[in-house]
C-alpha cells in the first residue's frame, strides 16, 4: 500500500505540473484528493490494515495529501499571475497614441425652441403649468365650452382609451386644471408646454403626436389690447425686431372673440415669394379672449375677470425659424439631420 500511495504521489505531482490552466489543475484536484478519489479510497481501506501499521499508514497518508495540495496551491497562483499578465498585456494602453474626441451631442431643435418660448415669457412674469397627457373628456372638450356633440370635436379627431378617457389633443386642459385650482380668483398668468395627440395621417407638415404651447392670462381688465402687445413681443423676440404681425377674425369654442396670428415673411420682406405664397404673411399661431363660459365654468365671475390665450406648436416655429421643410425630421432621430443643425447653430 505504501508503494502505491508513493506511485499515486508521484503521478499527481507530474499532473500538476503538467496543468497548463486553472481547469486542468482543478480536475487533477478532484481526481486525486476529490471524494472518489484514489487517495480517499486508501483512507477508507485503513480499516483491513493491523493496529500497529494504521498510524504509520495514515501519517504517511497525510504527508502525501499535504504535499499533492501544497504543489497545488503552487501552481494556482502561478497560473492566476501568468493569467493576470496576459490579461495586463492585451489591454495594454499606450499613452503616446493621440487621444480620440468624444462626440458630443447638441440640443434637439424643438427643446431648443421649447426652452427659449419658455424663457421668453417667463421673463415677462409667465410661471410654466404641467398637466397629464393621458386626460379626462371634461377637461380636454367640456370645460372649454366643447360639450359632447359640438361641431368641433370633429376638427380634433381624438385617441380615446374609454368613453370618457383619451390622450390629450391640445395642452387647454392644462389652462383649464389651472383655473380649477384658482378657485375664481386671479390672477392666472401661464404657459402649457407639452405633447399632443391626434389622429392624423404623417406628412410633411402634418403628424398623429406633437407639441404644443398655450398661454393664458386672467384678471381683471385685461383686454385685446394686452393680448395684442404680447404677441407682437413674442414674435419680434423670436423672429427679429423687424417683423410685423397682423390679426386676423377666427373661431375657437373656447375663445370668442378668436384671432389668428400672422407674421411678414421674412425671406421676401412681405412682397410675396415661395414660402409665405405670395401672401407676404406667415401663419403663426391662434389666439383670443377666453370665452366666458370657460371661465364660468372654472369658478370665475366673468363680470369681473377677463383674460386672453394663446397657442402655437413649436414644431412649426422651428421650422420656419431654421427652414425645415418636413416636420418628420423632428422624429426620425437621423444623426445627419441633428448634425446639421448643430452645425448651423
Amino acid at each position: 500500500m505504501e508503494q502505491k500511495l508513493n506511485s499515486l504521489q508521484t503521478e499527481a505531482l507530474e499532473k500538476v505540473k503538467a496543468a497548463t490552466n486553472l481547469k486542468e489543475l482543478n480536475d487533477v484536484r478532484v481526481a486525486y484528493l476529490g471524494k472518489k478519489g484514489p487517495i480517499t479510497e486508501v483512507l477508507r481501506g485503513m480499516g483491513k490494515l493491523s493496529a500497529e501499521e494504521r498510524p504509520k499508514m495514515g501519517a504517511l497518508v497525510n504527508v502525501i495529501r499535504e504535499s499533492i495540495t501544497e504543489e497545488i496551491t503552487k501552481k494556482q497562483q502561478a497560473l492566476e499571475e501568468e493569467a493576470v499578465l496576459k490579461q495586463l498585456e492585451a489591454e495594454k494602453i499606450d499613452v503616446t497614441l493621440p487621444g480620440r474626441p468624444a462626440r458630443t451631442g447638441s440640443k434637439h431643435p424643438l427643446t431648443k425652441i421649447i426652452e427659449e418660448i419658455e424663457d421668453l415669457f417667463i421673463g415677462m412674469g409667465y410661471k410654466i403649468a404641467e398637466g397629464p397627457e393621458v386626460e379626462q373628456d371634461y377637461y380636454n372638450f367640456e370645460a372649454l365650452n366643447l360639450p359632447k356633440g359640438h361641431p368641433a370635436r370633429d376638427m380634433q379627431d381624438s385617441f380615446y382609451i374609454t368613453e370618457d378617457i383619451l390622450m390629450r389633443t391640445h395642452t387647454s386642459p392644462v389652462q383649464a386644471r389651472t383655473m380649477e385650482k384658482h378657485e375664481g380668483k386671479g390672477p392666472v398668468k401661464i404657459i402649457c408646454p407639452g405633447k399632443v395627440y391626434r389622429r392624423d395621417n404623417d406628412d410633411a407638415t402634418h403628424s398623429h403626436q406633437f407639441t404644443q404651447i398655450e398661454g393664458l392670462v386672467i384678471d381683471e381688465n385685461i383686454t385685446m389690447g394686452d393680448l395684442k402687445g404680447t404677441l407682437e413681443v413674442f414674435a419680434k423676440r423670436m423672429f427679429g425686431q423687424d417683423r410685423e404681425i397682423r390679426l386676423r377674425p377666427s373661431f375657437f369654442p373656447f375663445t370668442e372673440p378668436s384671432v389668428e396670428m400672422d407674421i411678414s415673411c421674412k425671406i421676401c420682406g412681405g412682397d410675396g415669394c415661395r414660402v409665405c405664397k405670395q401672401t407676404g404673411w406667415i401663419e403663426i399661431l391662434g389666439a383670443g379672449m377666453v370665452h366666458p363660459n370657460v371661465l364660468e365654468m372654472a369658478g370665475f365671475d366673468s363680470k369681473k375677470y377677463t383674460g386672453f390665450a394663446f397657442g402655437m406648436g413649436p414644431e412649426r416655429i422651428a421650422m420656419l425659424k431654421y427652414g425645415i421643410d418636413d416636420i418628420r425630421h423632428f422624429y426620425t432621430n437621423d444623426i445627419r439631420f441633428l448634425q446639421q443643425f448643430s452645425v448651423q447653430e
